[in-house]
């Protein structure tokens, strides 16, 4: 047995470009605006001379916040670095069993990683042409189930009748729904956590409240699966979360004015450009989330990424199987937005484009 026989190799999460130069960047789907005034404001004000000490284990200035502002109680909410954190948290936790976890074959590719990562069996289950779930499909045995709502990178957001038929119709298995992308559209779980004690509902400051850098995730659920979950965390690290993010999380959260008017602005530019893509021959689904999953049938999506990514103006790219031929398009501010559609309109009339056949 050789040295690298004892060493776990996976294929890891592969994020989207974060470029050194000024560019306009609409390819992770962060906001396009600043965090709230009273983030900063709280930040400047902090006692600095606490950073000696360890933070809080257990997160209580951020999970009264969550707490009063959801009306959910503390003990049915978990707090971690970000969505993703919690996410990892979430598989190590409640897929410890031999069946494999069942989540759709074009969604968040970091769940097949962490799969990967502890040993959890899985199957991807594929969506239908229009990206949409088949509720059925997860009626089959399973060792828990995952799925992001609204979907990335589709934005395609399932309705609670059929998220809830997939919970119900699974009362031994954990189902996880991403809800990273909720406040931009789409239907919350949130209120099923009482009806059913098989659901996490995952959440994420990341986008809809401009603290992608902050990193700060949390989660909903029964309390009994809020405690496995802080038990597996106390076990692996009881500090996760660093004081100036507890500080800048609450401070967040509280806001819920400033939080209101940038998530309007996202999806009211998301909405114009949704027509403006139209206009030039795209075709995708109708996005609930900060971003847009295009194509257009005339051209190759892989050219028109270069050629915007030449312009400065960077979006994403899958080159995977379903998806080569999508475009999926963070919604920016408005002016970043009309140089996106300018550049586009350049690209789109090149000689030397290269046509789909």
């Amino acid at each position: 047995m050789g040295l690298k026989d004892n060493i776990r190799r996976v294929v890891p999460y592969t994020p989207g470009e974060q470029p050194k130069q000024k560019v306009i960047k609409l390819n992770t789907n962060e906001c396009p605006y600043p965090p709230s005034e009273k983030v900063i404001q709280a930040l400047k004000e902090a006692d600095y001379s606490r950073l000696r000490l360890y933070p809080d284990p257990v997160c209580d200035c951020l999970l009264t916040a969550l707490s009063e502002y959801y009306g959910v109680a503390k003990e049915k909410i978990f707090v971690g670095v970000g969505s993703d954190d919690v996410l990892s948290m979430c598989f190590l936790t409640f897929f410890n069993g031999d069946k494999p976890v069942l989540f759709p074959d074009i969604t968040y590719s970091f769940y097949d990683v962490w799969a990967q990562v502890y040993r959890i069996p899985f199957k991807q289950l594929p969506l239908r042409e229009d990206f949409s779930i088949g509720a059925e499909d997860y009626m089959a045995e399973n060792g828990g189930i995952v799925l992001a709502n609204p979907n990335a990178p589709t934005g395609v957001a399932e309705g609670l009748e059929c998220l809830e038929r997939i919970i119900a119709g699974n009362p031994e298995s954990v189902v996880i729904v991403d809800e990273a992308y909720i406040d931009f559209g789409g239907e919350t779980c949130l209120p099923l956590i009482d009806k059913y004690s098989n659901l996490i509902v995952v959440r994420t400051m990341s986008k809809s409240r401009a603290m992608a850098g902050m990193r700060v995730g949390y989660a909903f659920g029964c309390a009994e699966l809020i405690k496995y979950l802080n038990d597996v965390k106390f076990s692996v690290n009881s500090y996760t979360m660093n004081l100036p993010s507890l500080i800048a999380g609450e401070a967040a959260i509280r806001d819920g004015e400033y939080f209101d008017k940038i998530t309007g602005k996202v999806k009211a530019t998301r909405e114009w450009c949704k027509e403006e893509l139209k206009k030039r021959g795209f075709l995708f689904a109708d996005s609930m989330a900060n971003f847009i999953f295009a194509k257009n049938p005339e051209y190759h999506a892989a050219r028109i990424f270069e050629e915007l990514k030449g312009r400065g103006i960077y979006v994403r790219y899958f080159n995977k199987p379903r998806i080569d031929e999508y475009l999926r398009i963070s919604i920016g501010t408005d002016e970043e937005m009309r140089e996106f559609i300018k550049a586009l309109d350049e690209i789109l009339i090149l000689p030397e484009i290269e046509r789909r056949g």
